[in-house]
């Protein structure tokens, strides 16, 4: 029962977190979205010369977006921690000796 607990929690607690980045985000459709400005053309011009980077996708990916590529990395991580600790209650109900705690 504890580790349903606990799996909720941290799925709550990284909900809340990546909707909470959400809210800075301007409102879908608009205009002055980054996508839209000079982001884009200066990661495109500057990219090798303000990272030191060998080429432009090495650059965007390892310097600009290491962020963005942190908190991919930590939903996979959850996600896989998450998996397991059903699994081994799945696998511990299977072999006769449920672990609950009572």
């Amino acid at each position: 029962m504890k580790r349903k607990i606990a799996a909720v929690l941290i799925t709550a607690f990284f909900i809340i977190f990546l909707l909470l980045g959400l809210s800075d985000f301007p409102p879908f459709g608009t205009a002055n979205k980054a996508v839209y400005n000079e982001v884009t053309a200066r990661y495109l011009e500057k990219s090798i010369e303000e990272t030191g980077a060998v080429n432009a996708v090495a650059g965007m990916i390892l310097d600009y977006r290491a962020f963005d590529t942190f908190i991919e990395a930590s939903v996979i991580f959850t996600a896989l921690v998450l998996v397991l600790m059903l699994l081994l209650k799945t696998e511990a109900k299977e072999d006769g000796h449920d672990n609950t705690d009572h």
